[in-house]
């Protein structure tokens, strides 16, 4: 018999326009948003279409939307309130409303919809339950096969695909074989995967979120590969060769020793999860460790990449 049972969540909702999105979502996920999505606030509610992660290439937001995010129903909402403030005083939190709604697996609804997509040269990411597109037959090809059950990563947001055709660049150039990876942030494991796919020798994928940790180890195997997984305080503190990071602008930020300790010396860093905008402060914050920082851009979204330094330097 299927687990009927279904947790509750609190449920924030406010209205806000399309150029406002970005830093909404920022905050929300900064305070531990469970799942944020978004509709058109003109739609009705027969007609709602949430959006949980746009197809790659796609961007479909509108003038003025329903924001919506979840919370562990024990969250006191008047202190979630008072948080979100002090994260961007700037916008207006007062026009937030709360109700309690049964869990109904946002996450996974948008799976219907998800179809193979093709990332630099060689990178596929394919839904494990479908047919491999005729692009991805060549004998080169990697193929990584996807469920990203609850867990942040399918590769169609900007922040992901700018990591993935990182790896797979440097997999052209030859600088990925046999190397040691970290994915700090692995949500699916879908980095940690394209690498080993694409030629590393080993990968560990570190985050907070144990949902993150189930899902990386349900797509390893579906793989036939492995990654050691473990929550921040359990990670080894050994140092890759390649270190990847999409996670938000402000744990990159607070992370920066933490990363580059993490980094071996001439080793390869990237990090996304950063907004148009908040590049030049964490710039500045990591230049005391890598050489030859440079970004990429996509759409609204950033990705820096930089080389150890060979002698540490003291923050």
């Amino acid at each position: 018999m299927a687990n009927t049972c279904r947790m509750p969540y609190l449920q924030l909702s406010l209205t806000c326009t399309e150029s406002q999105q970005p830093r909404y979502e920022r905050a929300l996920e900064d305070v531990g948003a469970l799942a944020v999505t978004l509709q058109d606030a003109h739609l009705n509610a027969a007609d709602e279409q949430a959006i949980f992660e746009p197809g790659v290439g796609e961007l479909p937001l509108w003038d003025e939307m329903t924001l919506t995010a979840l919370f562990p129903i024990e969250t006191d909402a008047l202190l979630l309130l008072a948080a979100l403030d002090a994260f961007d005083a700037d916008l207006d939190w007062t026009s937030a409303r709360f109700e309690k709604v049964e869990d109904q697996e946002w996450e996974r609804a948008w799976l219907d919809t998800f179809q193979p997509m093709q990332f630099g040269t060689r990178t596929w990411i394919v839904p494990w339950s479908h047919d491999l597109p005729e692009g991805a037959n060549s004998p080169d090809a990697a193929i990584i096969r996807l469920d990203p059950g609850l867990a942040f990563g399918s590769g169609t947001h900007p922040t992901t695909a700018l990591c993935l055709r990182w790896l797979d660049d440097l997999a052209i150039r030859g600088q990925l074989q046999d190397k040691a990876v970290l994915d700090f942030g692995c949500g699916s494991g879908i980095l940690a995967l394209a690498a080993l796919k694409l030629g590393a020798a080993q990968a560990v994928g570190v985050d907070n979120d144990p949902q993150a940790i189930l899902a990386t180890a349900d797509n390893a195997q579906r793989n036939g590969v492995t990654i050691d997984t473990f929550l921040p305080a359990d990670a080894p503190t050994s140092a890759a060769s390649i270190v990847v990071a999409n996670i938000l602008a402000t744990a990159l930020d607070a992370l920066a020793e933490t990363l580059a300790a993490r980094t071996a010396q001439g080793g390869r860093l990237a990090m996304s999860g950063i907004l148009s905008g908040q590049e030049p402060a964490l710039l500045e914050r990591y230049a005391p460790w890598f050489d030859r920082l440079a970004i990429d851009q996509d759409g609204d979204w950033v990705r820096i990449d930089g080389v150890r330094n060979a002698v540490a330097v003291a923050a």
